[in-house]
């Protein structure tokens, strides 16, 4: 295989993901890891391929986050580059591959931050994305009991990589989750 298109990402995460919340995890990374691209001047193809299939591995192979991805993603004759920027996301958590390259940095900081910006939409009279602010999420951020399952330390680990302010990379995160608000379900009704 050449370059992985969209398409050839997008029937990959259909053959391995089943479940409708990681698809859209994965809609909204892909979103932010373009927002990030087009900030940064870098492939905002590329970028955005490999955050839809970052998770590709978690809901077969759950033991095997971050490794198995390489067998799956070999086998489709994917680039180095690709691979080892999807297994970077997992460092300190499930590997020792430590991210390296801003799109690694990048897709490192966000993955979990998604979570929280999707958890902060869904609890506003709106249940929207649309008007989310960064002002919104620091609230929520300090609340520990709320999305409790979001490592704001691996958040802020991410945001020190890419040398940006958390508030910095909150807005990014949800000017990114914008663009797909109505596939990720966030679309909501921002007039209320």
């Amino acid at each position: 295989m050449g370059t992985p298109t969209r398409e050839d990402a997008w029937k990959l995460l259909k053959e391995y993901i089943h479940s409708e919340n990681l698809i859209r995890h994965s809609l909204a990374v892909e979103a932010v890891m373009r927002q990030l691209a087009r900030k940064y001047g870098e492939d905002e193809e590329k970028w955005g391929v490999i955050g839809l299939v970052h998770d590709i591995d978690y809901e077969m192979y759950p033991d095997q986050h971050c490794t198995k991805v390489r067998d799956i993603l070999e086998e489709q004759q994917w680039p180095e580059e690709y691979i080892r920027a999807i297994q970077s996301h997992g460092y300190s958590r499930v590997n020792d591959i430590e991210p390296q390259t801003q799109m690694e940095k990048s897709l490192f900081a966000i993955d979990e931050l998604t979570g929280l910006v999707t958890a902060t939409a869904l609890v506003r009279p709106s249940r929207s994305v649309l008007d989310v602010k960064a002002k919104s999420v620091k609230k929520k951020w300090k609340d520990k009991a709320f999305s409790a399952a979001v490592d704001r330390e691996l958040i802020a680990a991410g945001a020190e990589r890419l040398g940006i302010e958390i508030s910095e990379l909150i807005t990014e995160t949800i000017e990114g989750m914008k663009t797909v608000a109505e596939e990720l379900g966030l679309k909501g009704n921002p007039e209320v």
